[in-house]
């Protein structure tokens, strides 16, 4: 058998970043390891350390790399409103739950009944908060059957003595305090199951609680942009403490004097709770949907954890609070680390530094996000502040909004960015070092920038001390809202300002009105002499860098061109349509556009070769595969890959145009595509907030179908064999398992037809019956697949019938019932109807038997007489 010797390409999901967090409540475990987030009606468990997905609850895990299974225990439905907040105490037993009726309950989790049902405020309920207050001396005078209320309108102190006294010592201590829109405040002691104090000082909505054991003092947050730290044992005000910023979260730092708050700014805050003094120096305004939401942090943790309205994770490092007495005012908490809850739609990203161990991504926000590819042994015990796979790295902060485009050099250190503030910023990246610097602003543009490129020449110094961080590329073309084209010079910066922007050259060379509609992007061919523009209008124009004339124009689409790329250097001559091999000497350029297509033009005579159809929607981004060919690997064709907004991902043979595969992995239209051209790792992004590494699995397939096919070829030697030696074990296996259906019907048609049959033997032969009482499940399945469609026709009827009966006389009821597997329905209906038919059939030729057997036993009466003439005549004898 003649082997194939066609490259099949193949790809697979091999690695996916993906969100853990869209809003909503954070909890962080007491030891910091395990962070619950909510992921629209899912919530993740993921571990720091690691960055790996632990477990999904109310959803399917599909990764494969989930390492806990959680059970779902009990459902509770506790209020008639929607639930807003809830609580669980220190010893893990009890539920709070608040709800928009005002009503607040308290359940115990193990047995799931409520022990409290506690009514009093009369606005929505915001915050729950569970403590246990110092236990106080008992008293033992009579107490005062009058209760004198305080100015704070609260309980005196003698209602918490009496549940000490009088209640039960194992839960007197236990409080619940809970807030509501209205700015109320109440303390709930649980073994009384009443209120023993209102706090009524804050004017807004109450959003967070934390509680001091060895100060003895409740402090609590709310959005008049206060806090009120209360003295526990009276119930009195010990200090208000005006924050000036809306205030979303509170707590003590260790269960020290000191407070952390963090509301609408994005700043955590540290003040002292013993003068009210903030202890943290001024910080800017973390911008607009920056702000905290939550705080988590636990007394044994040195760090802690803030949840941002961006969803956005932070760890701040406590450290700095402690290491000696705070005279005057400290820095900002330091960043530990950064932690993207989601990616948001993510427009663009690029391999980033030289070894490509960073990705840089373009998220639908004013910043670029780094984040590491590197593969790191998080070790047995993993720390919070560890990296990881995914993990993010830095935030390249600037822009002042959202960032449309982004371009990598050949080095792969510098990063040039384009938003929609009408600037393009040129980024520093040497990861080696930690530093991520603004190298310099283009500013000139009247809109938004839409497209940005570098000069795509690898560096040509072979000297032993060439370093690309200290020699920028040459220059940077811009394409914008504007209709024009810019290019920019990039200029070395001076020794004297060699940390700072250097903005020289941030003049642009020239100016070109390009195209009559916005311009979405451009190219850089790979001697850096020509460029590309695609726009809006349809067009594709070539331009020469240095003078900026246009050199040609490509017309053919009928929609928008969202995407251009020249072939990289040394790339083979592609067949046209209708021409033979065209040339690729004087470049190749292919494009993607709104008209669901895929072009490839020559630069010779701007002509397009050919037209690549099959995505459903538009076609957002192409590029060229890497063109490798050892006599390691198989040669493989010129090939071009596309993403479109159908979410699907397209590799096409530039010769025959056909596509070579398709990888769908999104749900959402896919912006973003790039390769790395050493391991033709391809990765895709888009408005999923989901990023795909797609492995190139071409030439292990290719290895394993050869391998599959040898075996095969094998395998059918070895059934003929069997079959020529009456080898009927191994023949009946073999011929399921190599799904030959017309030569296991010749098997058991041979075994039918077996004259005489063997004594006591169902099928006719008692080796065949006892091969077919030692099947497993898939099998069977597939055998009684055959038999199925072996017995809609006539001639083959009867064999499907007798191996259907030694089956249902081998195997007991039960075992054939619990069969499971694709179609396993269909299979009995099949056999059934046409085992119906066939009897039905049957059924009638008996009854017509019956007729012929009696004109046969009447015909025997009748005789013959000889007549004259030497004739017989007929006579009837009666």
């Amino acid at each position: 058998m003649a082997s194939r010797t066609n490259v099949f390409t193949t790809f697979e999901p091999e690695r996916v970043i993906q969100p853990i967090y869209t809003g909503g409540d954070v909890v962080l475990d007491r030891e910091g390891r395990i962070l619950t987030t909510c992921l629209g009606e899912e919530a993740v468990l993921t571990d720091l350390g690691s960055g790996r997905a632990l477990a999904r609850l109310e959803g399917a895990s599909d990764d494969g790399l989930a390492t806990l299974n959680p059970t779902l225990l009990r459902t509770l439905k506790p209020h008639s409103t929607p639930v807003i907040t809830v609580a669980i105490d220190s010893t893990g037993t009890l539920l709070g739950t608040g709800s928009a009726d005002g009503v607040v309950k308290v359940w115990d989790i193990r047995g799931g009944f409520v022990t409290h049902t506690l009514r009093g405020h009369s606005g929505v309920i915001s915050a729950l908060y569970f403590f246990e207050v110092t236990a106080p001396e008992p008293i033992t005078e009579k107490l005062p059957k009058k209760k004198k209320k305080s100015r704070n309108n609260t309980e005196t102190n003698s209602d918490v003595m009496t549940g000490l006294v009088h209640g039960d010592t194992a839960t007197a201590r236990f409080r619940l305090a809970s807030g509501s829109e209205d700015g109320k405040i109440r303390i709930w002691d649980l073994s009384k199951r009443k209120s023993i104090a209102t706090l009524d000082s804050h004017v807004s909505v109450v959003r967070s609680f934390d509680f001091s054991s060895n100060l003895n003092t409740l402090v609590s947050a709310s959005r008049d942009k206060t806090i009120i730290v209360w003295d526990t044992r009276t119930w009195n005000v010990i200090r208000v403490i005006p924050i000036i910023e809306i205030v979303e979260a509170v707590g003590f730092v260790r269960d020290s004097a000191f407070i952390y708050t963090g509301g609408d700014s994005g700043r955590v805050r540290i003040w002292d709770s013993r003068d009210g003094r903030e202890v943290t120096e001024e910080q800017p305004s973390g911008g607009e949907g920056g702000g905290i939401i939550h705080i988590l942090h636990h007394p044994q943790l040195d760090f802690l954890f803030s949840v941002h309205a961006d969803q956005s994770l932070l760890l701040h490092s406590t450290s700095t609070l402690f290491e000696k007495t705070l005279r005057s005012s400290i820095e900002p908490l330091p960043l530990i680390r950064r932690i993207s809850g989601t990616h948001d739609e993510i427009i663009d990203l690029a391999y980033v530094t030289p070894d490509r161990s960073l990705l840089a991504l373009a998220t639908n926000s004013e910043s670029i996000r780094l984040v590491s590819l590197a593969d790191q042994d998080p070790g047995p015990s993993p720390s919070p502040r560890g990296t990881y796979f995914g993990a993010d790295v830095a935030l390249l902060q600037g822009h002042e909004d959202i960032i449309i485009c982004l371009a990598i050099d050949g080095s792969g250190c510098w990063l040039a960015t384009g938003a929609k503030d009408n600037t393009a910023r040129l980024w520093k990246i040497d990861h080696a070092a930690h530093s991520y610097l603004h190298y310099a602003t283009y500013t000139g543009h009247a809109e938004s920038l839409g497209a940005i490129a570098l000069s795509q020449q690898p560096p040509a110094s072979k000297l032993s001390n060439y370093s690309p961080l200290e020699n920028p590329p040459k220059f940077l073309i811009t394409g914008s809202h504007d209709k024009t084209v810019k290019r920019w010079n990039v200029g070395k910066p001076s020794i004297t300002n060699i940390q700072a922007a250097s903005q020289p050259h941030s003049r642009a060379v020239y100016t070109r009105k390009a195209h009559e509609k916005d311009i979405n992007a451009v190219s850089v061919n790979h001697d850096n002499t020509l460029f590309a523009s695609a726009s809006q209008d349809k067009t594709v124009k070539i331009w020469s860098v240095e003078e900026g004339e246009v050199q040609g124009i490509l017309r053919g689409h009928r929609r928008g061109v969202w995407s251009v790329m020249f072939a990289p250097k040394d790339t083979p001559a592609i067949s046209g349509n209708s021409t033979g091999l065209a040339s690729t000497r004087h470049g190749v350029v292919i494009t993607g556009s709104g008209d669901k297509t895929v072009k490839i033009w020559s630069l010779t005579d701007y002509s397009c070769l050919r037209t690549l159809e099959g995505h459903t929607n538009s076609v957002l981004k192409v590029l060229w595969m890497p063109f490798r060919s050892s006599e390691d690997s198989p040669k493989r064709p010129v090939q071009i890959a596309s993403a479109g907004g159908d979410g699907l991902v397209k590799i096409w043979d530039a010769n025959t145009g056909e596509p070579a595969c398709t990888l769908d992995n999104h749900t959402d239209r896919i912006w973003a595509l790039t390769v790395d051209p050493l391991t033709n790792t391809l990765v895709s992004g888009g408005g999923d907030s989901v990023v795909t590494f797609w492995k190139d699995t071409t030439t292990t397939t290719m290895a394993a179908t050869a391998a599959a096919s040898t075996e095969r070829v094998e395998q059918e030697q070895q059934l003929l064999n069997h079959m020529h030696n009456g080898s009927y074990r191994e023949a009946i296996v073999l011929a399921l398992t190599l799904h030959h259906p017309a030569r296991l019907l010749s098997l058991f048609q041979g075994v039918v037809d077996r004259s005489p049959a063997e004594e006591g033997s169902l099928s006719g032969l008692k080796a065949v019956d006892e091969v077919l009482m030692h099947l497993s499940d898939e099998q069977l399945l597939e055998l009684l697949r055959r038999l199925r469609d072996w017995n809609t026709n006539a001639r083959t009827a009867v064999v499907a019938q007798r191996v259907l009966n030694v089956i249902v006389r081998s195997y007991p009821a039960a075992k054939l019932a619990g069969l499971r597997g694709r179609g396993w329905k269909e299979v009995v209906d099949g056999l059934r109807a046409y085992t119906e038919r066939h009897y039905k059939r049957m059924t009638e030729l008996i009854d017509e038997s019956y007729l012929v057997e009696y004109t046969l036993r009447e015909m025997e009466e009748v005789g013959f007489v000889d007549g004259e003439g030497g004739l017989g005549d007929v006579a009837m004898v009666l």
